[in-house]
């Protein structure tokens, strides 16, 4: 029996969700397609059926089992209208990730929080993500008492309007033309930049900060010491991280390796004398985790490093929110299962 989906948003995130649900054969009866009256009255196909675009009501949400917000204000706006008339709401934007109510999950991680959930099930943020589906295996060897990041974040992690803005920048500098830079701070194409979000008062930037507090929640260790440092580069798909931990005991290079190669959503790729390690061009458009360069770190008599990528709008978004979904299903809390 299918379920009556709502999806909220049909950007880049929205789309992908759409390919996400038909690609692992998600069990969908009836679709509405929601978003801004901007978009309203756009035909988009799902499974060789055309479907039209509405505006996005609270009366929109009558009758749906599963509400996916892909982001933005229509989930503080229209949320609570959807769990109102009996939907349960996967939300893929910042508005509810850290209310003591809302589950903040990832599958692989803690699947058992959709348990608790009140109406609203909340998707992390893409760098999270993919960062905790690598630390889950380590800190179920020992548990982690410390964490240094560094993320190396996809232009498209800003948008389709960023992602314009590096191939046309990347076009001029090659041209010889002058640069027009209006999405990022400063010019991106050849360029790195330390500075996604806004600078807070600690002088880390929001993104930081959400590597560091939604990583707590999710692992369920309040006291767990994170520093993170998150850099846009000109790339232009699926998120990478250079990923230190220090652990309470000992664990060997092969230990890690073996736990990497075992864990759910995870594929290892750790071969340095045959070049093999994961890298944003070859993971774009995939859902799974990939590890590699793993190797005990010289900076802590208990630590060990590694490398992740993943693809941001598929596992860092759209593919996450469905696989809570199947969660659901699998623990039978949806579509008036018992």
């Amino acid at each position: 029996m299918g379920l009556n989906i709502a999806l909220v948003g049909t950007g880049a995130v929205g789309s992908t969700i759409l390919q996400v649900l038909d690609e692992r054969n998600f069990p969908v009866d009836g679709l509405k397609l929601l978003a801004t009256e901007r978009s309203a009255g756009k035909k988009v196909t799902f499974r060789g059926e055309e479907y039209t675009i509405e505006k996005t009501r609270p009366e929109s949400f009558e009758g749906v089992d599963v509400a996916l917000f892909a982001g933005g204000k229509a989930s503080t706006l229209f949320a609570h209208e959807a769990v109102s008339r009996g939907a349960v709401v996967i939300d893929n934007g910042s508005a509810f990730r850290m209310d003591s109510d809302v589950p903040l999950v990832v599958p692989e991680v803690n699947p058992q929080a959709i348990r608790e959930h009140k109406g609203i099930i909340a998707n992390p943020n893409c760098s999270t993500i993919q960062m905790v589906v690598a630390l889950k295996p380590i800190h179920d060897l020992s548990p982690i008492r410390r964490v240094v990041v560094s993320t190396y974040q996809a232009v498209s992690g800003a948008g389709q309007e960023a992602m314009d803005e590096l191939e046309n920048q990347t076009r001029a500098l090659l041209a010889g033309e002058p640069l027009e830079v209006s999405v990022f701070q400063h010019q991106i194409a050849m360029n790195l930049i330390p500075h996604i979000d806004v600078f807070l008062d600690n002088d880390y930037t929001k993104e930081e900060m959400k590597m560091v507090n939604e990583t707590q929640k999710i692992m369920g260790v309040p006291g767990m010491k994170i520093s993170a440092t998150t850099v846009r580069v000109p790339i232009m798909r699926s998120h990478s991280e250079a990923i230190t931990v220090e652990t309470a005991d000992k664990i060997s290079r092969d230990e890690a390796r073996k736990a990497f190669g075992n864990a759910p959503g995870i594929i290892l790729q750790d071969d340095p004398a045959g070049n093999v390690y994961p890298m944003p061009f070859f993971t774009s458009n995939t859902d799974e985790v990939y590890v590699g360069r793993v190797r005990e770190d010289l900076a802590f008599d208990n630590g060990l490093s590694f490398f992740v990528v993943a693809d941001q709008l598929r596992k860092g978004a759209a593919t996450n929110a469905v696989q809570i979904a199947e969660t659901m299903l699998e623990f039978g809390m949806l579509g008036g299962q018992s």
